[in-house]
């Protein structure tokens, strides 16, 4: 019997678009652990905390902390990750009032 392959989310977010969609999913959950834990699987998807360590001037240890399960990233941070990452905040209505 063969080896089956190990499953790395990171492996099939290889654009900004499935980027932006998986960190999206992940926003919608309202678990802090989970967009976290996104986060750090889309920093894999681009080549690591080391990369991104050295792309962004960022100490890798800070940034293993701040995206770690009980990391809780400053909006500094986040913006920079984003950044990185290829995305931005938009802000939207939550609700649409009647005219």
């Amino acid at each position: 019997m063969g080896k089956t392959a190990e499953f790395k989310t990171s492996d099939y977010l290889q654009s900004e678009q499935d980027r932006a969609e998986y960190l999206k999913v992940a926003l919608e959950s309202n678990d802090d652990k989970l967009i976290l834990l996104a986060m750090r699987e889309i920093i894999d998807s681009m080549g690591g905390m080391s990369q991104l360590s050295q792309d962004t001037g960022l100490a890798r240890e800070s940034l293993y902390r701040t995206l770690s399960k009980k990391g809780n990233p400053r909006f500094d941070t986040l913006i920079k990750l984003l950044d990185y990452i290829g995305l931005e905040i938009d802000f939207i209505p939550k609700h649409k009032k009647a005219v």
